[in-house]
């Protein structure tokens, strides 16, 4: 981290003479890349640093590209040699999701969402023009194959582990026949691939796009069906059909011609379909193989979102086997599978967590008087108080817990600790138990197991909304010793 911290800043000297008043790593999301935020006395910047250098000459190639065409997308100012930095214009911290978060579904989210698919559809049609598609880091067209791709995705990750009996020959046939059914359509421009409000930045009231480095050519209709059917925004289906009739004002404005509507919006349904069940792919291997617990957490919602569509939407090509698989994926008794135990304010149960230092206090007495509880060791993680920018910091500051994150197998760790101390959790809630206790140990009780301890009480109040009573027993001592 050191060395990539010291390779931004000389970057950024070339670039710009002036004085770096700040420096700090934004917090990773899905990828492997990392953001940095570079302040001047009169701006900001991003640099990003990304070792697949492939990656990186694709974003770069294609910012540059819809810049030229007037798209909001971010102006790259300098990149290194290796191609494995960059610096780019800073957009902000916040996304079009932020916004429907913090102001609900009012007038100015929904003219937020409207400007967005405007400039979206500018990015296809006009971005599309002169593109050089090469570049895609995949395919150059999201054609018949990463159809399929994207079906059997879901069908590894998600619907296998359902264990559902179905024909696979059968099934297979299905998805051929989608695939081929949704390849042949009209309109075929520039394909985001991720156009979701998560990529949507808002700043002085514009949007602006990001994460579009996975781009092909493709249907109009999947970034569309993207956006709009996205599980964490729940938009109303009175604003998905009005703003998708918007978008198709926009296109046939951009293409100077009338679209088939009725044709458009059949095919757009199915590119809804293989957008939901590539999501619940992706939270099938994020959260059933790679036991991440806000995929897990995710999966509950996706699936009443295909319900909903199931139900009230039509593809427009029949499937018979796809159709009765997809009918029992979404019945109540499978989403419940999926939706954790949650405490309600009447619920006794109080999980108490710690931290605590082997070396001086040891392990925590149970506050109950039963005993038992769980003890984990950090002492197996690569103790970040042995480097020396570290020694004075905690558990608690974000160039340790980056360190952790990053460079240790601390998620590897806690990943398996959620598994076993989620089965008590869910075991006491049902039985009215008042008391768990977890204590974490590590040498100084200062940065290993303040992050776990951390890390559990975050985990648990997500998934059980479980009372939580914390201490970092060897930092309150010093607090406590310190205190004139």
């Amino acid at each position: 981290m050191t060395t990539t911290i010291d390779d931004i800043r000389e970057l950024f000297r070339t670039y710009d003479p002036s004085p770096i008043t700040g420096l700090e790593k934004i917090p990773q999301s899905g990828s492997n890349r990392m953001y940095f935020r570079i302040r001047t006395a009169e701006r900001s910047y991003i640099a990003t640093y990304n070792d697949n250098v492939r990656e990186n000459r694709t974003f770069v190639h294609f910012s540059r590209h819809f810049r030229a065409r007037g798209c909001p997308v971010p102006e790259i100012y300098i990149v290194n040699e290796p191609y494995t930095i960059y610096l780019q214009e800073d957009f902000g911290d916040v996304s079009l999701l932020n916004e429907l978060e913090k102001h609900g579904r009012n007038d100015h989210v929904y003219a937020l969402f409207r400007q967005s698919l405007q400039e979206l559809a500018r990015l296809q049609i006009k971005g599309d023009d002169g593109l050089d598609y090469s570049w895609s880091i995949t395919s150059r067209e999201f054609g018949k194959q990463a159809i399929l791709s994207d079906l059997l995705y879901f069908k590894y990750y998600f619907l296998d582990t359902l264990q559902i009996p179905y024909d696979k020959e059968k099934l297979i046939d299905d998805f051929e026949a989608l695939s081929t059914y949704l390849t042949h359509v009209d309109h075929k421009y520039f394909m985001f691939r991720d156009f979701q409000s998560r990529n949507i930045l808002i700043r002085e009231g514009q949007a602006h796009f990001i994460d579009f480095q996975g781009g092909m050519k493709g249907a109009l209709q999947y970034d569309v069906a993207s956006m709009l059917w996205q599980a964490k925004a729940e938009l109303p289906d009175e604003w998905k059909n009005s703003l998708l009739e918007h978008y198709m004002d926009f296109v046939e404005e951009l293409l100077g011609k009338k679209i088939d509507r009725l044709r458009f919006v059949s095919q757009y349904n199915g590119y809804v379909l293989i957008r939901l069940l590539q999501v619940l792919g992706a939270y099938g291997f994020r959260g059933l193989f790679e036991r991440k617990a806000h995929f897990l957490t995710s999966i509950p919602l996706a699936l009443r979102n295909c319900k909903w569509f199931l139900t009230h939407k039509q593809v427009g090509i029949v499937l018979p086997e796809f159709e009765r698989l997809l009918g029992l994926m979404v019945e109540d008794d499978v989403i419940k599978r999926f939706e954790p135990l949650r405490a309600t304010e009447q619920t006794p149960l109080v999980v108490y967590i710690n931290s605590f230092s082997y070396k001086k206090g040891g392990i925590p007495v149970d506050p109950s008087g039963n005993g038992g509880g769980f003890v984990f060791d950090c002492r197996g993680i690569l103790n970040p108080g042995r480097i020396t920018e570290f020694k004075a910091l905690t558990g608690r500051d974000k160039t340790v817990k980056d360190f952790l994150e990053q460079q240790t197998r601390m998620p590897e760790f806690l990943n398996s600790i959620y598994d076993i101390v989620d089965i008590a959790v869910e075991d006491y809630i049902k039985r009215d138990f008042d008391s768990l206790s977890v204590n974490f140990g590590c040498t100084g009780g200062q940065h290993r197991s303040v992050y776990a301890a951390d890390a559990l009480a975050r985990h648990l109040r997500n998934k059980f909304h479980v009372k939580i009573d914390l201490h970092h027993i060897e930092q309150e001592a010093k607090n406590w010793i310190n205190t004139p």
